[in-house]
């Protein structure tokens, strides 16, 4: 008969038996468009630390004393580039190197991006407003994780491939929706030059008060210009954005009343970061899908009132 095992010891034999855990990838990225992407293809592999939330501007943002830490300790750090993050491209070229560090968006092809008004050899970031646009950056991103994290390449690569049929079919949603907007509608006015990818994809004209980066300032002549552009194309609808304060739109709305045209707001955009955690909104995909479903509707075309799969915050 074989002697009976004390708890203690039986609880030593389990624990030296079972397998080891393996450690996740400590990845830190900087904007929650980067972060979900991250997360969607890297699975239960990775463990994400998003530095920037809903509300969050990345024009502005500056690193802090704790992002500096789970920075130098993460095993891949993601940025987006092009500018985006224009206060902390010095830190990530220090960063880099010493640390593995990835900006996403730089390898989408040149002929592909549209060129800064201001800024010679310098484009507009916001790739991440066309799906198609944003598989370059979830390809990097996907090759980012495999170097770090080889042996779960086949899991990066499977998960991947959801991912971009996901984007593809946000596309394919995009389209037919902003299609059923009537052409003398297709005027997209926002609080900053966030759009120009999408009304490029989508045959809108977009017209921001503010340039490409928020921190340029919007002039009381852009505004005069704006207001008379609303009032003679009797426009009757404009949009905030989450991530940029209202008060310019709000000042062309006043501005448009005095001059006998009403105009509402449409509905609030997001542009530079997505919406709150553990809501559609606050994933890549019902980003676009929100956004895609307000402008569409705001602007006289035909969508779903809760998106492309239902999934759209009720009362938007």
């Amino acid at each position: 008969m074989l002697p009976r095992l004390t708890p203690l010891i039986a609880a030593l034999i389990l624990t030296v038996s079972a397998p080891v855990a393996q450690a996740q990838l400590s990845v830190v990225a900087t904007t929650g468009m980067i972060a979900d992407t991250a997360q969607e293809i890297g699975g239960d592999h990775v463990a994400l630390r998003p530095l920037m939330g809903p509300g969050v501007d990345p024009h502005a943002y500056r690193q802090t004393r704790s992002d500096i830490v789970a920075m130098t300790r993460a095993d891949l750090v993601l940025w987006h580039g092009l500018f985006l993050e224009a206060q902390m491209e010095d830190f990530f070229e220090d960063l880099a190197r010493s640390r593995n560090v990835t900006a996403v968006a730089e390898v989408t092809p040149r002929e592909l991006l549209l060129a800064h008004e201001d800024y010679a050899n310098r484009f507009d970031p916001h790739l991440w407003m066309v799906p198609g646009l944003w598989r370059h950056a979830a390809m990097e991103i996907r090759d980012a994780l495999i170097a770090a994290d080889p042996e779960n390449a086949q899991d990066y690569t499977a998960n991947a491939e959801t991912f971009f049929a996901a984007l593809e079919a946000l596309s394919d949603y995009a389209t037919q929706s902003l299609s059923t907007v009537p052409e003398a509608q297709r005027v997209l006015v926002t609080a900053h030059d966030a759009f120009n990818y999408f009304g490029q994809a989508h045959g809108f004209e977009v017209l921001g008060i503010q340039g490409i980066s928020t921190d340029s300032e919007a002039g009381l002549s852009r505004i005069a210009e704006l207001v008379d552009l609303l009032v003679e194309r009797n426009i009757a609808a404009v949009f905030v954005e989450s991530s940029v304060s209202d008060r310019n739109i709000r000042a062309l709305i006043e501005g448009a009343a005095a001059r006998g045209h009403a105009v509402e707001i449409g509905g609030e955009l997001y542009s530079d970061a997505m919406g709150d955690p553990g809501t559609h909104e606050g994933t890549y995909i019902g980003m676009i899908d929100h956004n895609v479903t307000v402008i569409t509707r705001a602007l006289g075309g035909e969508a779903p009132e809760r998106g492309m799969s239902g999934r759209l915050s009720a009362g938007m």
